[in-house]
């Protein structure tokens, strides 16, 4: 639970703000598109747009538990308060490696593909929008942890612990990314018309 007695965190603030951009976003990306043009892909080996956003919904699903593990130790081990969140040099290049236009390409790991293909817009735009209430939950849960000192483990990579405040953005920058690239499918010249 929020601390109530300290002011708002700036950085959570942010990305509240970035959140909301986000949802904008996807609202325009989606607006409009028939369940055809959702799953039409460019050729077999690129992604349609429901890839993408089904792509960001499994993966951020499988964070959320990592987050809410990092924002209850930190709690539990007293890490709150702290100076202004700042990035860490992993978690910074992390965030900046995901922003698009991205400068290189990466394969996503087998335990966040998309869920099966040819789903309908509603259901996968349905959840994409819960994933965004429950992420913006957790940066209201996090209101006066020590966004620097509390840890978060990948579900991804074991290995790769990062800061509470730069495993938010790099979710929010992922989320940039795959929105941009869902962008750019309707934009291909074979685009269907509906």
């Amino acid at each position: 639970m929020p601390t109530q007695t300290t002011a708002p965190s700036p950085t959570l603030e942010d990305y509240r703000r970035q959140l909301d951009a986000i949802r904008r976003d996807a609202d325009d990306l989606l607006g409009g598109l028939s369940d055809a043009q959702f799953n039409w892909r460019p050729d077999p080996h690129r992604w349609a747009v429901a890839e993408c956003v089904s792509h960001l919904n499994v993966s951020g699903a499988a964070y959320l538990p990592a987050l809410d593990r990092s924002i209850a130790d930190a709690r539990e081990h007293g890490l709150t308060g702290g100076k202004p969140f700042r990035p860490g040099l992993l978690g910074g290049w992390m965030t900046r490696s995901m922003e698009p236009p991205p400068r290189m390409r990466m394969r996503a790991p087998k335990s966040i593909l998309p869920a099966a293909p040819d789903r309908p817009l509603a259901e996968v735009q349905a959840e994409f929008m819960a994933l965004q209430d429950e992420l913006e939950r957790r940066f209201r849960d996090a209101e006066g942890v020590d966004l620097r000192r509390a840890r978060v483990t990948s579900p991804v990579a074991s290995f790769l612990r990062v800061r509470l405040g730069d495993a938010f953005g790099f979710l929010l920058s992922h989320e940039r990314r795959h929105l941009w690239q869902a962008r750019r499918v309707r934009e291909e010249p074979g685009f269907p018309k509906r």
